[in-house]
Parts: structure tokens; sequence; C-alpha cells
């Protein structure tokens, strides 16, 4: 089974996630939530922790606490807020989601992430530069709201996210680089 990290965002479709979580799950994936801290507050936590087997964690570890998070094969962060984009590109590190974003990128592990703005906040100049900033690091973006479904009472798009999945090699960690010695 591979183990993917799910970066979870404050953004509607958190609030819905196991959907993709247990979608995930029937792909053959080992799912272990990252969230950030106000996307934390929106999740069923309980639930997903039940779901997936695993805490679902939001803060950095004290540093006599053990790591005990882990090596991905996958990262996907989704959704991707405006916020986290941007702070993620320029190298901010003040939460735990974006610690293991941060020290991921450039490492060889895929990561996949689906921004999910307000049409508004797509169109800041910073927004675009960042994407293009992350997609030249390796990331691979899906279209930003492309997790938007057709009407407002039908469910996510999460199987745009599993096929990105599904194309990915059958073990995606990356071999003698940083990705092995991430220490979350």
């Amino acid at each position: 089974m591979r183990l993917l990290y799910l970066v979870t965002c404050a953004a509607p479709p958190a609030r819905h996630v196991t959907e993709l979580v247990e979608a995930a799950q029937r792909d053959g994936w080992d799912v272990h939530i990252i969230a950030t801290e106000t996307a934390y507050t929106w999740l069923p936590a309980e639930q997903l922790a039940a779901t997936t087997g695993h805490p679902v964690r939001y803060r950095q570890r004290h540093p006599d606490e053990p790591s005990t998070l882990p090596r991905a094969d996958a990262i996907a962060v989704v959704p991707a807020t405006f916020n986290t984009i941007n702070k993620w590109a320029t190298g901010i590190n003040d939460s735990l989601a974006l610690g293991i974003l941060n020290e991921s990128l450039g490492t060889g592990l895929p990561i996949i992430a689906s921004p999910y703005v307000k049409p508004t906040l797509a169109r800041h100049p910073a927004f675009d530069a960042h994407l293009r900033l992350l997609a030249d690091h390796g990331v691979r973006l899906t279209p930003t709201q492309v997790l938007r479904p057709p009407q407002d009472d039908e469910p996510f798009r999460w199987q745009v996210i599993l096929d990105v999945l599904h194309g990915l090699p059958a073990s995606g960690r990356a071999v003698g680089t940083a990705a092995n010695a991430c220490d979350f």
C-alpha cells in the first residue's frame, strides 16, 4: 500500500474530504491527513481518524516529541488555498503543513496541488506567479476550482485528484534525496 500525505487547507471542499479519503483508500492509498490549523477546525477529525486509522495532524511537534509520521510516496494538497499557495511559494514555514510542503519541494517526491480560491483572489498577480514557481519546481497543479461541482448540490470532483494519483509511478518516493531525510 502506498502512503499519501493529504494536506488539507480551509476551503469548502475540506468539509467533504472524507469522500476523497475513502476513494483514495479504495485505490490502495494509506492516507495521512495533515491539516492547516484553520482547516482542522472545519474537519470531522474524529471521523477521519477512524476512517484512516491515523490521527489528523495539524500542529508542529515539540522538539522532545518523537517523529511518528511515516515517509510518504506522494503528497496531495487538496484543497490548496490562496494563503497556502502564496506562503509555500515564498518559503514561509509557520505550520506543520507548510513545513512538510517546503521540505518536500524539489526532492522528487510527487506533489499534487489543487487550488481552490475565489475568482477575485485567483486574479491577484502574486497567485499566478506563485503557481508558476511551484509548477517549475515539479508540483503537479490541477486547474483552479476544478474540484467545484457543476451544481451546488453535487459532490466535489475528487476523481480529478484520483486520476493524477493513478498516473504516478508505483513508488513515488525519491531515492537518495532529502525526501528520505525530512523529519516531521
